[in-house]
């Protein structure tokens, strides 16, 4: 990272620098100027511009793009979403349909908060891995970390849900981990 100037950082990357737009929680986990630093990003080509989105997370990166999808959202009223909450409680916000947590990131107003819980309803859950395909959520004893170990070795976000679909609530990380991937080994 070459500058820090919120809520955009600069990256160099094969000797260009990359302006790239970030949420307030990925900026607080960026490494000192100088360091390096992975980001992942969302390009968006618009007539005037093509701007980067970069987060910390893949997770954030899908929870981004499942807001703009939304009627009215922006890439900006996006990244403020990201910055006032987590994707985890913004998933619960959805889950619970509680537009009060969504009115007070600036830039969203009560009926905006309305249309945001309405059209994220069924697909924040699956984004934020917090629930299962089936639409079941993950067991709290390892699910996610299992998840994120199979993301970790190269596998999608998809395959890796499919493959812990179907373990059981009180399975260890390790012994999850061996039997997801007997599970994709198999198809």
């Amino acid at each position: 990272m070459i500058e820090l100037s919120p809520p955009t950082v600069c990256l160099q990357t094969g000797g260009l620098g990359y302006e790239i737009d970030v949420p307030m929680s990925t900026l607080y986990k960026l490494p000192p100027t100088g360091q390096t630093v992975t980001l992942h990003t969302h390009l968006a080509i618009r007539e005037d511009a093509h701007v980067l989105y970069g987060f910390a997370t893949p997770t954030e990166r899908a929870a981004f793009r499942a807001l703009i999808k939304v009627s009215g959202i922006g890439a900006r009223t996006a990244l403020s979403v990201l910055s006032g909450l987590s994707v985890e409680d913004l998933a619960d916000a959805v889950e619970r349909q509680e537009s009060g947590r969504l009115v007070k990131v600036p830039g969203i107003g009560k009926k905006t908060a309305e249309r945001l819980l309405l059209e994220l309803r069924d697909k924040l859950g699956a984004v934020s891995g917090l629930t299962r395909p089936d639409g079941a959520p993950v067991p709290a004893g390892g699910g996610n970390d299992v998840l994120n170990a199979l993301q970790a070795l190269g596998y999608s976000a998809a395959e890796a849900r499919r493959a812990t679909a179907s373990l059981p609530e009180d399975l260890s990380v390790s012994d999850g981990i061996r039997q997801a991937l007997k599970a994709l080994s198999r198809g």
